[in-house]
């Protein structure tokens, strides 16, 4: 027998090696990209530039730094793709530092390189830091912002309520003539509703000549944020006319905006309709925006059947809504009821049950109850968020925290407070609620307390910093108090102001001794 000649095996060369390694990064391999790794040591392959990226890309990819960064730094040659690429691997995992120390060593930077610093900023919440890279950005002639880098710049002005910021990156949209896009449009919705002009928002919506779910779901959202209820079930309704079908996030606005406008037949029917009519079904976000509607109202029993009967865990942010409603309508008896279901479920929520409950007794005076939780609460080393504000003058973000004189104006901001104060208290008929104060302390000195709130020190800032007749923004972590709340209604008929506060849930817009919110949040 003649013995058949078998084809010599060919060897994997430098352009085998970099699709096989990028094939094992979109397809999840880690395990088999590692192998091929082994294999292009094997060959002696690694000096490759496009073979490094590419395995650098994979570590990257699959959140193995320790691996990327050796990879790198055995890298004999390295391009704007190389350093990018490890970049983007830190910007990831949030180790910003990291991905800091090497975008400033850059030698050279593409809008590549520029769009994963800064999106990397968002994603880890440094706001602040994203619109700095996006100024360095403006700086650099070899590269212009594209629409990945606009949308996060937007993003980042929404969060900080950084409204002329915002304006000058929908104007540079407009110059630098990009094309016009779902994401962008969205993103601007987005931008001028949290910044308190629902109005520029609805203008942007109109102007958009592709509207699809994305930009719906905006403008629905922003509405409810500004606790236009019924608009936004108008917009819902042009939405659903329009022939678009709603996704979660659409309805999760639209129930927020029934629960923010007090609309609980409404919302009851839209919620028990998002299965059958939509094909959606209910998460554990929409259950709380049902237990927030139904608290709100006063409809303790049946908000908590909806959650004992709810098919996944409930969350901190039910028990919230739910111990809320509780110290809204003063019932510590169901509030107490509430905690003891709560103590047997994860201590993560016990703990959150702990807060609001012990923030429900301080409301009612129940001191004695107050300093048995506190005590409780120190033992498992639970502490209390602290309130923060942040107010945009002249294109800069200003941040305040309660009682905390760091800012370079200080002494003029509290002698200004103090003024406003007195005025309010002499012309505006605002007095101390009190009961706010969760501490118990004398009268005066709750009064004092309840005056260094930091949404009250950036609305002075804004009182000094800003001319007569001009709105004042201002952006606050947490839920605004009854205090503020009042002082604040009290300040813009005082001062002819309009203040627009934009809390953890929703837009109050104070005007002539009113709020927009009319008292009901």
């Amino acid at each position: 027998m003649l013995a058949l000649d078998r084809p010599a095996l060919s060897i994997p060369d430098k352009y085998t090696f970099t699709f096989v390694i990028t094939a094992c990064s979109h397809q999840q391999l880690p395990m088999f990209g590692k192998s091929i790794h082994g294999r292009v040591i094997k060959v002696a392959c690694e000096s490759d530039i496009f073979v490094g990226n590419s395995l650098l890309n994979m570590y990257s990819i699959f959140g193995q730094m320790d691996e990327a960064r050796k990879v790198f730094d055995e890298m004999s040659q390295k391009d704007v793709v190389t350093w990018t690429s490890l970049i983007r691997g830190y910007a990831k995992l949030g180790e910003m530092g990291r991905a800091e120390e090497l975008f400033n060593k850059m030698p050279e930077r593409n809008e590549i390189s520029w769009v994963v610093m800064i999106s990397g900023c968002i994603g880890s919440e440094r706001y602040n830091d994203a619109l700095r890279y996006f100024n360095e950005m403006l700086c650099d002639d070899k590269v212009k912002p594209n629409e990945a880098v606009l949308v996060c710049v937007l993003c980042a002005c929404a969060h900080l309520g950084a409204l002329d910021q915002g304006k000058w990156a929908h104007v540079y949209i407009d110059k630098s003539g990009l094309p016009e896009s779902s994401n962008l449009s969205t993103a601007l919705i987005d931008m001028y509703a949290k910044c308190g002009r629902i109005d520029c928002a609805d203008r942007v919506f109109n102007g958009t000549s592709k509207r699809d779910v994305l930009t719906f779901t905006s403008m629905i959202s922003g509405l409810t944020a500004h606790g236009l209820g019924k608009e936004a079930l108008q917009m819902f309704s042009q939405m659903v006319a329009e022939g678009i079908k709603p996704n979660d996030i659409t309805l999760l606005g639209v129930l927020n905006g029934c629960s923010h406008s007090g609309l609980v037949e409404k919302g009851c029917s839209i919620f028990n309709e998002m299965e059958q009519i939509w094909g959606v079904s209910p998460k554990v976000e929409h259950y709380g925006c049902i237990v927030d509607l139904l608290g709100r109202a006063g409809h303790l029993e049946q908000a908590f059947e909806v959650v004992k009967t709810m098919p996944m865990e409930p969350d901190i942010v039910i028990w919230r809504a739910l111990l809320s409603a509780c110290r809204i309508h003063g019932n510590v008896d169901f509030g107490e009821l509430i905690v003891d279901h709560i103590s047997q479920l994860d201590p993560n929520v016990h703990s959150g049950g702990f807060v609001l409950l012990s923030n429900l007794y301080a409301s009612l005076g129940r001191w004695e109850k107050v300093a048995k939780l506190r005590n409780q609460m120190n033992g498992r080393k639970i502490e209390l968020s602290p309130g923060c504000s942040w107010i945009e003058i002249d294109g800069i973000v200003h941040e305040f925290l309660p009682a905390v004189r760091l800012h370079p104006q200080s002494r003029e901001i509290h002698e200004k407070l103090n003024e406003v104060m007195k005025v309010i208290s002499i012309e505006g008929g605002y007095v101390a609620n009190t009961k706010q104060v969760l501490f118990d302390l004398s009268e005066e000195d709750k009064e004092q307390a309840l005056a260094w709130h930091s949404e009250k020190l950036a609305v002075a800032f804004g009182l000094l910093r800003t001319d007569a007749g001009t709105p004042i923004r201002i952006v606050k972590n947490l839920r605004i108090c009854e205090d503020c709340h009042s002082a604040m209604k009290s300040i813009s008929h005082v001062f002819s102001r309009e203040i627009i506060v934009r809390d953890r849930s929703r837009f109050h817009t104070f005007k002539e001794g009113k709020c927009s919110c009319k008292d009901y949040w």
